[in-house]
């Protein structure tokens, strides 16, 4: 085949995918890394929780750790992959202009968030419309929020969200399907019912929550939203999956990111939903030196077995 050969291809240049990119650079490996830059956290203009980066927005740590990446020679291109098949010596990855065998794979693609189809969500999301109580919660801690209910799992987020303000309202959380139990529960912490949002509006600080019964105010709401893994790689190569009751099917992986197929590691959110950037970037480093070793090993039983020709 006459096409380029390198170590590692990486697909997805988020937060999981660049830490394996730098710390595979790092090692002396060639890496490919292919990314549609469009990261899940691309709405939010900040980040919080990340050691010695609180508050940095997500674009300019991704913009940064693409530099260190191509500083320790790792090649980034920008675009899609269209297929990667399974060949001799590795996987085809072909996209963005680009055909390449490599000898590892890491699939680092991230998730969709499924946002409910209450008009005004999709244009607060990421400001005055969140899902991560420990991203957003401490900047608008004290303050009235709410919660849009799509799922019984919205008592979760509920019942989370009472540890930062005892002035909380969940909207809908009986046409969700939250139980009696989870209602009393509501109650019990003092946390206020409302019915369903039918719209949302305003931004980061003053958002008006619109229900059959009225208009509420509140500084942010915090939305359920319906993660959907962007597997399909994966899936074309024939990973193996479970079912998840709330998030639909997932890849399984071992805790390396290692998957069913040998050679191919999925890491970061679409392979675990609720990794936030620290996570992925722990699980990035974690499959890159998992996969560094892999291939010593080759190296060496390749070494081994030319001497002994």
């Amino acid at each position: 085949m006459n096409v380029n050969r390198m170590d590692v291809g990486i697909v997805g240049g988020g937060a999981a995918g660049l830490s394996a990119a730098v710390t595979l650079g790092r090692a002396r490996r060639s890496v490919l890394l292919v990314d549609g830059e469009r990261p899940r956290n691309r709405f939010a203009p900040h980040m919080h929780g990340l050691l010695s980066r609180d508050g940095m927005p997500p674009l300019e740590l991704l913009e940064r750790g693409r530099a260190e990446a191509r500083g320790y020679g790792v090649e980034i291109v920008q675009g899609e992959v269209d297929r990667v098949e399974r060949v001799d010596g590795g996987f085809l990855v072909v996209g963005a202009g680009r055909e390449v065998v490599v000898r590892r794979l890491i699939v680092a693609t991230g998730l969709v968030d499924e946002l409910p189809p209450v008009p005004g969500v999709d244009a607060l999301w990421g400001t005055g419309a969140v899902a991560c109580p420990y991203c957003d919660g401490w900047e608008v801690r004290d303050l009235p929020l709410g919660v849009l209910a799509t799922s019984p799992m919205s008592v979760h987020q509920g019942q989370l969200l009472r540890q930062w303000t005892a002035d909380l309202t969940v909207f809908g959380a009986v046409e969700a399907g939250v139980s009696a139990e989870g209602l009393r529960a509501f109650a019990a912490r003092g946390i206020r019912l409302a019915p369903p949002a039918l719209e949302v509006a305003g931004s980061f600080g003053n958002v008006t929550v619109r229900t059959e019964e009225g208009e509420h105010r509140v500084a942010r709401v915090f939305v359920g939203a319906r993660p959907r893994p962007a597997d399909a790689l994966l899936t074309s190569l024939g990973c193996a999956s479970t079912e998840n009751p709330h998030m639909g099917s997932m890849v399984v992986t071992d805790p390396t990111g290692l998957t069913s197929v040998d050679g191919v590691w999925a890491i970061g959110n679409v392979a675990d939903p609720s990794a936030l950037v620290p996570v992925a970037l722990g699980a990035g480093v974690r499959a890159a030196t998992t996969i560094n070793m892999s291939l010593v090993e080759e190296e060496v039983a390749s070494a081994l077995a030319a001497s002994a020709a």
